[in-house]
């Protein structure tokens, strides 16, 4: 196996891929409000949680720590244009979902909306919350999912290649699609000779 050399480049959050996720909630005046976020992940599995990292200075920060709740919805990779257009603008002066035509849901186990026009969602109910600086750690359990039945295979799985999910580089702030299949886990790796 052929090493390079590596070069010292500083301390930097540079995980790949970084999921990009919309963070559904609502204001104290019922107000629906989505944003995108690429500061998170599963977390946890049992019980099923995902955490997401915003700055107190968002919106939807706020929104959280008072509904104790939010949604997390996977966006296509053909709505990269909506995305980014939706992290441009705050809640705080528009509504999102006016001004973009979505249409707003209310999540059926937790007080926070999604955009019907994302395929999948996952409802979450605020478990823990961490001060960690800029960022603030909410850890929300996963109450329930919704997927659009074209993004699942035929034993009702998602189907992460019909899904088309987009990926957030932190490096250079550009998006991406995914690649192909390469090999099944804990499986693959019978191949491998050293």
């Amino acid at each position: 196996m052929v090493r390079s050399m590596k070069k010292s480049i500083g301390a930097k959050t540079l995980l790949f891929p970084a999921p990009v996720l919309m963070v559904g909630t609502y204001d104290s005046g019922g107000k629906p409000n989505l944003m995108p976020a690429s500061w998170g992940g599963i977390c946890c599995s049992d019980p099923p949680c995902v955490a997401i990292a915003l700055r107190a200075a968002t919106y939807t920060h706020g929104n959280i720590k008072a509904q104790k709740a939010f949604t997390i919805s996977i966006p296509r990779q053909t709505q990269v244009k909506l995305v980014d257009y939706l992290g441009m603008i705050s809640g705080r002066d528009v509504d999102k979902f006016a001004k973009t035509g979505l249409t707003p849901v209310k999540a059926e186990k937790v007080n926070a909306p999604f955009a019907a026009e994302f395929p999948l969602t996952l409802e979450c109910r605020l478990k823990h919350t961490l001060e960690l600086g800029l960022h603030t750690l909410f850890v929300g359990e996963v109450i329930g999912a919704q997927a659009e039945t074209d993004i699942l295979d035929s034993d009702g799985r998602v189907d992460v290649e019909k899904l088309k999910p987009l990926s957030f580089d932190p490096e250079y702030y550009r998006y991406h699609g995914m690649g192909g299949f390469l090999g099944t886990a804990f499986s693959v790796g019978h191949d491998f000779s050293p």
